[in-house]
């Protein structure tokens, strides 16, 4: 299965309701999962983690851009992270059956149809780069926003490679292509910004510090923090990292209070760091219990049940659990008719329409998450988000239903049974989907 990553950065981290908004067009797409959000108020920036079929994960990261743009005004953004965009940076990551060469092709065309249809302007860097200076991000983002808005049009250093020589309040977006990089802050026991500065400086590369690393010192949540991107995990792995910051701030009289990863890192890079900690140079990845148990026993029933039961994930609704319950009803009815010699191009449509509500099925859990876990006084846009999806669902449910003959194809005691029973599941979800539907139209008082 082809699987491709996408890491968009949102210049927003302070609006609970704008940030449901970008996460709910993006996790509506169908074929596309959101693996994990993480917003930070004072850098004033969300990062999300999707992944999926690279045609949906391209969908669904304009659709972000899209949506960033319409809601995020940069003339008032204020934020510790550097930023010239409202979806600033935008990077596609291969991940299975990819090479990077197709994560560069879809890159540009996302870049391409950003320029075009949202008339933003749009810099490549990294693997897509088409100017040798541009391959680092910093070398494009320098002097921000501010430095964008003064130079388009004019300064040579800000021709865009897609989209307008001008710019609005939504600011540029770059886009590119590149391998996994861990965003890593460490937090110091002090305030004062300047050690972190300091230490950010011996740590990166371009000042003379470790290969693949990038820093920046600053203020965070009142603490100094040296806030990394680490580019390349395997030649400069997290302990020799944290090491050499444990060095310097020990040259300044502090100390490291404690780390934070930002989005997902690969289990590779923990296991490295299990390894240098405990001295276990011996270590096999086959002695980790977890991975070998779900490879041996996975089920998806059963971890759907987790992922209900766990209020850390994103499936804390009635409405996610009765559309996954009708996806996957639709999905056994298209492999029935198949298997009985239907209409091959009926099957497909309700293998299609599985897909599609899954995808609803994911996008209201996020909408109700965001809702529940907002502020009182901003749950009004995460509610109207989920209320939408909900009507999407109940009207390609609708659909489907209505195209779904009531008795089985074929003559089969075996085939009638599973096709009564998928068919049973799959009224019972309407029925609920519509009482919610009902229920979001006329709440009670």
């Amino acid at each position: 299965m082809r699987l491709l990553e996408c890491v968009p950065n949102f210049s927003e981290g302070r609006r609970p309701e704008v940030i449901s908004a970008i996460t709910t067009v993006m996790a509506a797409v169908p074929g596309v999962t959101i693996l994990d959000r993480h917003s930070d108020p004072d850098h004033n920036r969300t990062v999300v983690t999707l992944a999926g079929e690279p045609d949906a994960v391209a969908e669904a990261a304009l659709r972000g851009i899209a949506e960033a743009a319409r809601r995020i005004d940069l003339t008032r953004h204020q934020g510790q992270h550097p930023f010239i965009g409202a979806a600033d940076v935008v990077p596609f990551v291969p991940l299975e059956d990819l090479t990077m060469d197709d994560a560069v092709r879809i890159a540009r065309q996302v870049g391409r149809r950003v320029g075009e249809t949202l008339g933003l302007p749009v810099y490549l860097y990294a693997a897509a780069a088409t100017r040798p200076e541009r391959r680092a991000l910093e070398n494009i983002r320098r002097g921000g926003y501010p430095a964008l808005r003064a130079g388009i049009g004019h300064d040579p250093r800000w021709e865009p490679d897609f989209g307008p020589r001008q710019v609005g309040p939504a600011g540029a977006v770059v886009i590119g292509a590149r391998d996994f990089l861990i965003a890593f802050n460490v937090y110091l026991t002090t305030d004062d910004v300047t050690i972190a500065r300091r230490i950010a400086r011996a740590v990166r590369h371009s000042s003379g510090g470790l290969r693949y690393v990038k820093a920046l010192g600053l203020l965070v949540q009142g603490r100094a923090q040296v806030s990394m991107n680490l580019t390349d995990f395997r030649r400069t792995p997290l302990p020799r990292v944290v090491e050499l910051i444990r060095r310097e701030a020990a040259r300044y009289g502090v100390a490291i209070h404690h780390t934070e990863l930002v989005g997902m890192i690969p289990q590779d890079a923990l296991f490295d760091a299990a390894r240098w900690y405990m001295q276990m140079d011996a270590f096999s990845f086959a002695q980790v219990l977890e991975p070998r148990l779900t490879q041996a026993f996975w089920r998806p029933g059963r971890d759907l049940l987790r992922a209900l039961a766990d209020p850390h994930t994103p499936a804390p609704a009635g409405l996610a659990l009765a559309v996954s319950t009708a996806a996957m009803a639709v999905a056994l009815l298209a492999k029935l008719w198949a298997r009985a010699g239907g209409d091959p191009g009926r099957a497909a449509a309700w293998r299609e329409a599985a897909v599609d509500l899954l995808a609803l099925a994911e996008a209201d859990a996020w909408a109700v998450r965001s809702a529940l876990d907002a502020p009182p006084q901003a749950r009004r846009e995460p509610w109207r988000e989920a209320h939408a999806v909900a009507q999407a669902a109940l009207d390609r449910l609708k659909a489907v239903r209505q195209d779904i003959p009531h008795r089985a194809p074929g003559q089969s005691p075996g085939l009638t049974l599973d096709w009564d029973l998928a068919l049973n599941l799959l009224d019972m979800a309407l029925a609920q989907v519509e009482q919610v539907v009902a229920f979001n139209a006329n709440p009670p008082a």
